[in-house]
């Protein structure tokens, strides 16, 4: 699972790569300087994992991680091939979520692709590209399904009618995500054909440094038109943090983030949102070798949650021990909890809660 970090040209998102990962990404003062996607791979931001480490005090601990994209940035014509598009499309068509980051500060030393800086127009420009995109999908789908609907069957009569009405909303300027399909035709019918602007998306408005906290008129504009979005919005000095990561002192971070008014870096509050995103949640195992952190989708079974350890821990799954991530900390330590009778014994069919402290039993 990874999520994609998309925009217009020099709107900061190869800094915000650089900011959240070890990997470290050209940046420059002009349009297309990312022209490869690059891959970063980035620990998690987990208080619990270091409550867990404190109390068990083991020989390693193991973060949970989130793959991170930083993809080409985007023109108008990007459909049609224009610039990287085409480049640009297919990268974006491979991740499971978007990352948008729009540019929401002045700065005259720093070039924009359309010579001002408005993040509503740019929005606009991007959402616009991808629903063109889609558009083009929808309409070589139905080329098919309709040769298979006039012989009357059903099912294609059935395909046909979804691909019109999501014809119609893209035509009308509205994101796949946003058009009213029930779960099941969404599942059916809408889901295989991974529609780019049917990812789930996540908005960074890209500050300067004195709106890191309270934000700035160009924020308020993004997050009154993305209200009916149901989407997220961060706001994150990027320049500024990136800069700060560069620290190797921690308590010197800490300190420059505490100047600016912030009691985490914005680029942990984002990573947590990513995984969000990603519909991922997270479980803990621990014992003295180790105390880690695993990922697994929300709504996953043990079962499920065990085979993201080892295949075998699903194929010959028993049960589950299950202790809540509270009472862990309550007690002090599994054995404590265990006594407390807050050790619980599941089966197959329970669905993990994000920061439970499992341990299976298998046989294979």
């Amino acid at each position: 699972m990874k999520a994609g970090i998309v925009g217009l040209p020099n709107v900061g998102k190869s800094t915000l790569f650089n900011c959240l990962s070890n990997a470290k990404a050209q940046s420059a003062n002009f349009p297309f300087c990312t022209i490869e996607p690059n891959i970063g791979v980035v620990n998690v931001p987990d208080p619990r994992l270091e409550k867990l480490e404190e109390l068990v005090v083991p020989e390693r601990v193991i973060p949970a991680t989130v793959e991170i994209v930083d993809i080409a940035g985007l023109v108008k014509g990007a459909s049609k091939g224009e610039g990287l598009g085409n480049q640009f499309l297919g990268n974006i068509r491979e991740t499971d979520a978007i990352i948008h980051v729009l540019r929401c500060f002045d700065n005259d030393n720093i070039v924009h692709v359309d010579g001002s800086v408005d993040p509503i127009r740019d929005k606009e420009t991007i959402d616009i590209e991808l629903q063109l995109k889609d558009l083009e999908s929808v309409e070589k789908k139905l080329d098919k399904v309709k040769r298979a609907a006039k012989t009357g069957n059903k099912e294609a009569q059935k395909e046909e009618a979804i691909l019109l009405k999501l014809r119609e909303g893209l035509e009308a300027g509205i994101s796949v995500r946003a058009i009213d399909i029930s779960e099941d035709d969404h599942a059916a019918y809408v889901k295989p054909l991974q529609f780019i602007t049917d990812k789930p998306v996540l908005y960074v408005c890209n500050v300067d440094e004195g709106a890191a906290v309270d934000g700035n008129d160009y924020v308020k504009k993004v997050k009154e038109t993305v209200a009916s979005e149901n989407a997220e919005v961060i706001v994150l000095a990027v320049g500024t943090e990136a800069d700060i990561t560069e620290l190797d002192d921690y308590e010197e971070r800490q300190l420059f983030l505490q100047d600016m008014g912030l009691e985490e870096a914005g680029a942990s509050v984002l990573i947590r949102a990513a995984y969000k995103l990603l519909n991922q949640q997270t479980y803990f195992t621990a014992g003295e070798k180790e105390v880690r952190a695993w990922t697994v989708n929300i709504g996953a079974t043990a079962p499920q949650a065990a085979g993201v350890i080892h295949t075998d821990f699903e194929k010959g799954f028993i049960r589950a021990e299950v202790i809540k991530y509270d009472d862990f900390v309550k007690y002090g330590s599994e054995s404590k909890a265990r006594e407390a009778g807050k050790l619980g014994v599941e089966g197959k069919a329970y669905v993990v809660n994000d920061g439970d402290v499992m341990h299976f039993l298998f046989n294979v």
